[in-house]
């Protein structure tokens, strides 16, 4: 997450919270007029359009008085989706097992984009088989991770 968003996600997390919702993170994308604070809600019972604007129309109305981002952005309100973007190192550890796409900050062998089975986390490091080949991912190397939807579902 960018500098701006984990301020954000910090900021947010408790009004989320008090709405009754998870805030699962936050993507910051700024460029120019077309600025998004993209904001990712959860809960175990799902989340529905109705929370996503009602949890929108609170958000607004504080960013609206805190002004913590200069100039104009749009903010939107989701649920993480299929391809549930993960934020945390708890976000891994809760998707063992699954196939995620993770890109790094800085080039590992050569490379800055994997996709592959997350196998285990230890520390701060992400294991991912990547093909038949593990690899290390130093979690804080993360620039974007999400899990890797299985649209078609598994066939036995």
């Amino acid at each position: 997450m960018t500098k701006v968003a984990t301020t954000l996600s910090e900021r947010l997390a408790p009004i989320v919270q008090t709405m009754g919702f998870e805030l699962v993170g936050c993507e910051y994308h700024g460029q120019g007029k077309y600025s998004v604070l993209r904001v990712y809600i959860d809960s175990e019972a799902g989340i529905t359009v109705t929370d996503c604007s009602r949890v929108s129309e609170q958000l607004s109305a504080i960013l609206d008085v805190e002004d913590p981002i200069r100039g104009n952005y749009s903010l939107e309100v989701s649920s993480p989706g299929v391809d549930r973007p993960l934020f945390e190192i708890t976000h891994y550890q809760k998707q063992v097992g699954q196939r995620i796409k993770v890109r790094t900050y800085t080039p590992i062998q050569n490379q800055r984009n994997f996709v592959g089975v997350l196998l285990r986390v230890e520390g701060n490091d992400i294991y991912l088989l990547v093909g038949k080949e593990e690899r290390i991912l130093p979690f804080s190397d993360i620039e974007k991770a999400n899990v890797v939807a299985d649209i078609c579902g598994k066939r036995g």
